[in-house]
């Protein structure tokens, strides 16, 4: 008699093994997952800011020697005095203004100058624009009492938005301490991330991979700096020249919002309202509010010159990479975006390109 086969029971037992076996991995992956979720973006950023700053101390080992905590040590120190100092300048100016304004306010002493005459003849908004300006000049407490509720709402988004730069800084200055601890480990670092690429894309793909994705973080660091310091020069140079108030700490703030990637006519357009407000109308401020605005939108042709720069990819990647990601995912995403996207784009056009069996056929094929 035939004995009944045992494959279909074996395969079954050895696919119920490898369902346990996988539904294990996911479980211990998923409470990993859970656990590290509350530092993740602490960790990405101390990555980024360690890949960025690494080559400064990769420099820094001829005059210091192999001695890459002290290096590193140093390299943070000097960051965290580069931040703090203009950090806490911006900060006492900002609350003696707001001081200084209370005590305007309390006192009565605050007042509008009249519009000019010319600004009832400015194109299509020429005569609200007047008829706003003269409430103001005359009557400031009843105009600020009409516009109450706006006003608590922007007040409101104001703080909110204070808070969280507040809170972004914080995380900021953690990562850059996470940072040191990383770059004092570079080297090995570096060979666990080609492993782990080698090991997801295979040993031919895996160093150019950490490659790539450490050059794309890079060029996409020193855009977004290189961006932010240009437009602070262009627009500190019109504040210095204009005589504005402050114009040093306006223009240090300009390269911070720079950075954290926020519109630099967060500080350009009250600059150019308070200077039309106070010097009126004329060739001189119109200039001026024309260059510092446009000047404040600089960061628009910038990034696609600068970003992507130094990238075994074509910058329109790079570009949409950082600006979708930005979208996504805020700060982080500016740099995890453009990383993501020159990753798959070098793995698809790799795939597209390994044919070697399409091209024996078309070798073979007689003209």
């Amino acid at each position: 008699m035939l004995q009944p086969s045992t494959t279909p029971r074996f395969l079954s037992r050895e696919l119920l093994d490898v369902l346990i076996r996988a539904g294990l991995i996911a479980v211990l992956a998923a409470f990993c997952f859970r656990i590290f979720a509350p530092f993740l973006n602490l960790m990405v950023w101390a990555l980024i800011l360690a890949i960025t700053l690494y080559p400064l101390q990769a420099w820094l080992r001829g005059p210091l020697g192999d001695r890459d905590g002290l290096i590193a040590t140093l390299i943070i120190l000097v960051a965290f005095a580069v931040i703090l100092v203009p950090t806490y300048l911006l900060g006492v100016a900002v609350s003696a203004s707001v001081e200084r304004g209370i005590d305007v306010v309390k006192n009565g002493s605050f007042h509008i100058p009249p519009p000019a005459e010319s600004v009832a003849a400015w194109p299509l908004v020429g005569q609200r624009v007047y008829g706003f300006w003269a409430q103001a000049s005359t009557d400031l407490t009843g105009l600020a009492q009409k516009f109450a509720p706006q006003l608590k709402d922007v007040g409101r988004a104001l703080f909110d938005a204070i808070t969280g730069v507040s809170a972004g800084m914080l995380v900021f200055f953690l990562a850059l301490i996470v940072a040191g601890i990383l770059m004092a480990h570079g080297e090995k670092g570096h060979r666990s991330t080609v492993q782990i690429a080698s090991r997801i894309s295979g040993p031919e793909n895996g160093r150019q991979i950490a490659d790539l994705c450490t050059a794309t973080i890079r060029a996409v660091a020193q855009g977004v700096v290189g961006i932010a310091f240009i437009q602070m020069l262009l627009i500190g140079v019109a504040f210095v020249l204009m005589g504005i108030p402050g114009a040093g700490l306006l223009a240090l703030a300009v390269l911070l919002i720079g950075i954290m990637q926020l519109p630099a006519t967060l500080i350009t357009v009250p600059v150019i309202v308070f200077v039309i407000v106070t010097q009126g109308v004329s060739t001189a401020t119109v200039i001026f509010s024309v260059y510092v605005f446009v000047a404040g939108l600089a960061d628009n042709v910038l990034k696609p010159l600068l970003l992507g720069r130094g990238v075994a990819v074509p910058m329109p990647v790079v570009l949409i990479g950082a600006l979708g990601g930005m979208v996504t995912g805020g700060v982080i995403g500016l740099f995890i975006g453009p990383v993501m996207l020159a990753v798959g784009y070098q793995l698809f056009w790799r795939w597209v390109k390994d044919q070697p069996q399409a091209e024996r056929v078309q070798e073979r094929t007689p003209l």
